[in-house]
């Protein structure tokens, strides 16, 4: 029978007006992959925050117990000093920093007085054949992808002699191909000896590698499933997340089309530094009043630059084409004239964009349209906190009041925060881009109700997203992008996965 690596007992953290983790226990056995799986704000990062010492001994009651030893872990270089590491959803790498640098920052090769770099970079590149990648240590980490930079990440771990890896949502960001990768690393490495910890809101994936799951709800454990031996389907670990069954993923819909709300016709964009570099090939397409239209394509199809390129220029250099709202052609030529005409923009980055997470809700509310609270340039607060606390409400945002600052909402409640954003600014045209990322399917559910909502209302919606269930269950009409270009478009009734994945697969051999 196996030893247990790790135990938690007993754990409870409480922060300002909420209870964040209520006499949680996890035991983790020695060579297995244990997922942690529960709602946005169910307390999963908060505990292993605990674990790691991001949250020292004396901020939490309860024990640990690593290796057969009570450990009172102060600060992370404590954990680590014991060969537990966690990687955040946030990657800790510096861009203009080398992946040799980044590797061993903080963690350096040499004396006190000198940093050996032939050790360095002789050790990076090691590591990063251990991980799978063929780029060189000197690259710089912003000349490589998201999915690679998951993988250094891993290596970073793998130089502090890892014995306990911890992940938090290490594939939100990464498509396909790029997660299953990622997967097949982790369980490698478990026939190595190793131990991980897996966070994360994608079921299937949670499914394939994991060998317990623990499920956490509202702070507190609710049960342990063990592969072989318990139910690891989808339905049952959703049952277990939001205690009851979600017989239907995705909210039913009536659709009721009306004319031609925007449409872009011969839409091209060029790279904003390397400007000979084409980003959006000849795209033309369209959405009705009351319609949701998906946008499906591998990361890297240009999605993301399109959609920015046409809210008001927020992306790209030499943007050529035509885009016509409710029939008439329009110059957008900054944010606020395609606020102004109406059309609105949810980023893919909540945090890094679409949220000041040091500003409370109330104030993140009505950023984008503040004449409305306001009177000859003088805002009224009142005025602010009644509509904000009206979106709270509405939107079922779990907080004691609007005055919480965003940054300190889980991922679900930031993402409705966003969405109250731009709701506010009425927009006719809402695009939405990768509006469920690194969100729990309790919280998907209620922002497909949100969109439902919105084109019952006539309002037209363009949804990205590198989720297929999500594009399938969801839209009226699917386009395919692809290296830029627009490749195919189909009726819901003809979209399918294995359709979708062919025409993009297709224009690849073209």
């Amino acid at each position: 029978m196996a030893k247990n690596i790790l135990e938690m007992r007993g754990i409870t953290k409480l922060f300002p007006g909420v209870k964040a983790l209520d006499n949680v226990n996890l035991q983790v056995e020695q060579g297995e992959v244990h997922a942690l799986v529960g709602e946005n704000g169910a307390g999963k990062s908060t505990l292993m925050n605990v674990l790691s010492g991001i949250y020292p001994y004396g901020s939490y009651e309860g024990d640990i117990i690593y290796e057969g030893e009570t450990c009172r872990f102060k600060t992370i270089r404590d954990s680590e000093s014991r060969g537990i590491v966690i990687i955040h959803q946030e990657l800790a790498l510096v861009p203009y920093l080398s992946i040799g640098e980044n590797m061993f920052l903080g963690n350096e090769r040499g004396s006190t007085a000198r940093i050996d770099w032939d050790e360095t970079y002789n050790k990076a590149d090691a590591l990063l054949r251990k991980v799978g990648l063929a780029e060189s240590a000197h690259t710089l980490i912003k000349d490589i992808g998201v999915g690679k930079q998951q993988l250094v990440e891993i290596a970073k771990a793998l130089a502090k002699n890892v014995k306990l890896l911890i992940l938090d949502e290490p594939t939100a960001s990464l498509n396909e191909s790029d997660s299953r990768a990622l997967l097949d690393l982790l369980l490698a490495f478990k026939e190595q000896g190793m131990t991980s910890i897996i966070i994360s809101h994608k079921l299937s994936e949670i499914s394939y590698v994991a060998d317990k799951i623990t499920v956490i709800r509202d702070g507190s454990t609710i049960e342990t499933l063990v592969k072989g031996v318990d139910d690891f389907s989808e339905e049952r670990i959703i049952k277990g997340m939001v205690g009851r069954d979600l017989s239907d993923r995705f909210p039913h819909r009536e659709s009721v089309l009306g004319d031609i709300a925007m449409e872009v016709s011969d839409w091209t964009v060029y790279h904003p530094v390397y400007q000979d570099k084409k980003v959006v090939d000849h795209v033309s397409f369209n959405v009705k009043r009351g319609e949701v239209v998906g946008i499906s394509g591998l990361m890297g199809a240009g999605r993301t630059e399109l959609a920015m390129s046409i809210f008001g220029r927020s992306y790209g250099s030499h943007i050529s084409g035509t885009l016509k709202l409710d029939g008439r052609e329009v110059k957008l030529r900054n944010v606020k004239e395609a606020i102004d005409a109406r059309l609105a923009y949810v980023t893919e980055d909540r945090k890094g964009n679409g949220l000041i997470l040091t500003n409370p809700i109330r104030i993140n509310t009505t950023l984008a349209k503040l004449d409305k609270v306001s009177s000859r340039g003088v805002l009224d607060a009142d005025k602010e906190t009644q509509v904000a606390e009206e979106y709270r409400q509405a939107l079922h945002t779990k907080c004691p009041n609007v005055e919480q600052n965003v940054g300190n909402l889980s991922g679900g409640n930031q993402q409705k925060v966003l969405l109250a954003k731009w709701m506010f600014a009425d927009p006719d045209v809402l695009i939405l881009d990768e509006p469920t990322r690194g969100i729990d399917v309790g919280a998907k559910y209620e922002i497909y109700c949100i969109i439902n909502q919105l084109v019952a209302q006539g309002k037209s919606v363009i949804m990205i997203s590198s989720e297929l269930p999500e594009i399938l269950g969801m839209s009226d009409r699917v386009y395919v992008m692809n290296e830029g270009r627009m490749v195919a478009e189909f009726p819901i009734a003809q979209a399918t996965s294995e359709a979708i994945m062919a025409s993009i697969l297709k224009t690849k051999k073209d």
